[in-house]
């Protein structure tokens, strides 16, 4: 098994799912955290690592693991390996390369990069793909020969700012907006739930795992219990609900099955009701780019890079949170013809906006 972003949530939780399923790893892959990477090496012993940067943390062998650096060093790890699957939980369009490069290699990928899809899903063959999420994992698990399908609605927590006041939200501090309600994520996964644009992101990646002919939407369910729900032809909606935990869908794309013993039924009268909102666009003014997103899903990639740009600022303290949609809106104006050809265009494209929004920032 191949981990891609080893050290970040997703990928401790799939090297916890692959202890339990007895799955050996022959590369791991991290970004900066050195340490964790070397607890990780220690325990699975994996054949390669690659960490972001060589910075004299970790030497070219540790415990009997050769060692490579950065994105060269990581596409010649993958050149190398002979295992048939790979996790690749690498945050941002950093990881784009990586799933082009597994495909390539005829491996299968576990895809927890939304990125992926979200700026080149045209050019990703969708049948080595099995989705990690766990809206897309409820999707695939609902939708299982169950008849002709209407519509497909996701589910959205409404993120940390939720129930904040509307007047309070364009200031909305770092710590704030990094309290998320329900789920412990990383840094920017969590400003992109209190935006929205997480959920933008999920509608695309439905698009494009599911197909052009069915509506898609999504609205908040405030316990993130019910994770999506499908309509069918003959009026019946069906939901899959599961406690929060990104193990389930892990287990599903590494194993082919729910570990055992690893998760708990819903306790239904502990849960007691449940509440449904509407994503109100006066509270996440991105969502008003929905229909535009699938008229034309090219743009979702100048979505993406105006948001890098603009999360990464607004992390630093360099821009309001508010700042965060305008970049957006700002750059989806200037690049709305935005279409790609070929994916020599995704990353030229992805470049040139990026440099916009970092121009909207220093003005």
């Amino acid at each position: 098994m191949i981990i891609l972003g080893s050290t970040g949530s997703i990928g401790v939780n799939a090297l916890d799912v692959c202890e339990r399923e007895h799955i050996g790893i022959e590369l791991l892959a991290a970004g900066s955290n050195t340490e964790l990477l070397k607890k990780q090496i220690e325990k699975s012993r994996p054949k390669y690592a690659c960490i972001e940067k060589n910075d004299g943390s970790i030497g070219q062998n540790y415990m009997g693991t050769q060692i490579f650096y950065g994105a060269e060093g990581l596409s010649e790890a993958l050149s190398k390996t002979t295992s048939q699957k790979a996790l690749n939980a690498i945050v941002g369009f950093a990881g784009l390369r990586s799933t082009l490069e597994c495909i390539e290699l005829g491996k299968e990928v576990a895809l927890a990069n939304k990125e992926s899809l979200v700026t080149a899903g045209k050019f990703i063959d969708i049948s080595k793909i099995t989705p990690v999420d766990s809206e897309h994992f409820a999707l695939w698990y609902l939708n299982r020969g169950m008849g002709k399908l209407n519509k497909m609605t996701i589910t959205a927590s409404g993120g940390a700012l939720r129930d904040a006041p509307l007047s309070e939200i364009h200031a909305s501090s770092v710590t704030d907006v990094l309290r998320h309600p329900n789920w412990t994520m990383g840094r920017k996964i969590t400003v992109d739930s209190a935006t929205m644009v997480n959920k933008l992101f999920e509608i695309i990646e439905a698009y494009w795992l599911f197909g052009s002919e069915i509506s898609y939407d999504a609205i908040i369910e405030t316990s993130s219990t019910i994770h999506a729900m499908i309509e069918f032809d003959d009026g019946v909606t069906t939901a899959q609900m599961s406690e929060p935990d990104m193990r389930l869908p892990i287990s599903y794309a590494l194993a082919g099955k729910a570990t055992p013993d690893l998760f708990k039924s819903i306790d239904l009268l502990r849960l007691g009701a449940l509440e449904f909102r509407a994503i109100e666009e006066v509270r996440y003014p991105v969502w008003t780019l929905k229909d535009e997103l699938l008229a034309n899903p090219s743009l979702a990639l100048v979505l993406n890079a105006a948001n890098e740009i603009a999360v990464a600022a607004f992390l630093d303290e360099k821009i309001a949170f508010g700042e965060i949609a305008n970049t957006i809106f700002e750059a989806c104006e200037k690049f709305e013809w935005a279409k790609t050809a070929s994916i020599d265009d995704v990353f030229a494209m992805d470049n040139e906006v990026r440099k916009y929004a970092r121009s909207i920032i220093k003005a």
